[in-house]
């Protein structure tokens, strides 16, 4: 099976290594080639356009930054539609809204294409180690025929029914990590004020009640000054917003993530951190300022 991957950054570089890993044929395209060049290095296929990619791959994967990204990569003359033939499944990986979830499948069928989205979790870690989490939307037999790929980049992966339910899913995983990365960052900087090991402290709540994944992936990082992103914290604000917009139109009110959008602007732009990795909320505190 050949598969086309569109979007080489940390993630989808990530997921491109595991794939060539697992014997699989992968071509690649990315807006800046330069920027591709490590996975082409490892073996993957460079094709010059969207077009091309979903012109010569069974099955097209793709993971940009926003949901711009992702109109511009299947619309126009050399987009993924102008390239795509029937029966094929495009996945789209990226964090985007449900709503274009929604018309991304339906301009797929009327090419009798199949749209998936299937936005992921578990960070740079996760998709360098193939195991990430994945929350799909859309038909149950093109989700059925790409478990042998998910198989290889993830350790779980879920069908939450229709088009864009993947979308909803993901919101709700970064609604649950803002918590979480807010507590972290309280949390380290409270120990840190009080004197006590931070080190210590982190293998402590890691035993019990307060372990979660931020503390255990991103506690030690920011003990090592490690700032670098893993995941923007300009494409966390971008998941946020969405978060709220969604939680908007279904009369629901989120002031822990709507606390978390807030800090997480203040960082990007005050801060001037919007490329830094999510772990820097910790320096919003004077502590790790």
């Amino acid at each position: 099976m050949k598969i086309g991957f569109i979007g080489t950054g940390v993630m989808g570089s990530g997921i491109i290594n595991n794939l060539l890993q697992a014997n699989y044929e992968v071509y690649v395209y990315n807006r800046t080639k330069a920027h591709a060049q490590t996975v082409i290095d490892h073996g993957a296929i460079w094709q010059d356009s969207p077009r091309q990619i979903a012109q010569v791959a069974d099955v097209v994967m793709i993971m940009v930054g926003y949901p711009k990204d992702v109109e511009s990569q299947f619309y126009g003359e050399n987009g993924i539609f102008a390239g795509a033939h029937a029966g094929q499944i495009v996945v789209d990986m990226t964090t985007s809204t449900p709503t274009l979830a929604t018309e991304l499948a339906k301009a797929g069928a009327k090419q009798q294409v199949t749209v998936l989205d299937a936005p992921v979790s578990g960070g740079d870690t996760g998709a360098k180690n193939g195991t990430l989490t994945i929350m799909v939307g859309g038909e149950k037999s093109a989700f059925d025929e790409l478990q042998p790929i998910f198989q290889v980049i993830s350790k779980a992966n879920t069908l939450f029914g229709s088009a864009g339910r993947g979308q909803h899913a993901k919101m709700a995983n970064q609604i649950m990590v803002a918590g979480t990365m807010l507590g972290m960052a309280e949390t380290m900087s409270y120990a840190k004020a009080a004197d006590l090991d931070v080190e210590q402290v982190l293998q402590t709540l890691g035993g019990g009640a307060a372990q979660n994944w931020s503390l255990d992936n991103y506690g030690p990082r920011i003990l090592a000054g490690d700032y670098a992103p893993g995941f923007y914290v300009k494409h966390f604000i971008k998941d946020l917003r969405i978060a709220l917009d969604e939680a908007q139109k279904m009369q629901l009110d989120l002031p822990m993530t709507a606390l978390a959008e807030q800090l997480y602007a203040k960082l990007a732009d005050e801060n001037k951190l919007a490329d830094a990795g999510t772990q820097a909320i910790v320096r919003l505190w004077s502590q790790f300022a």
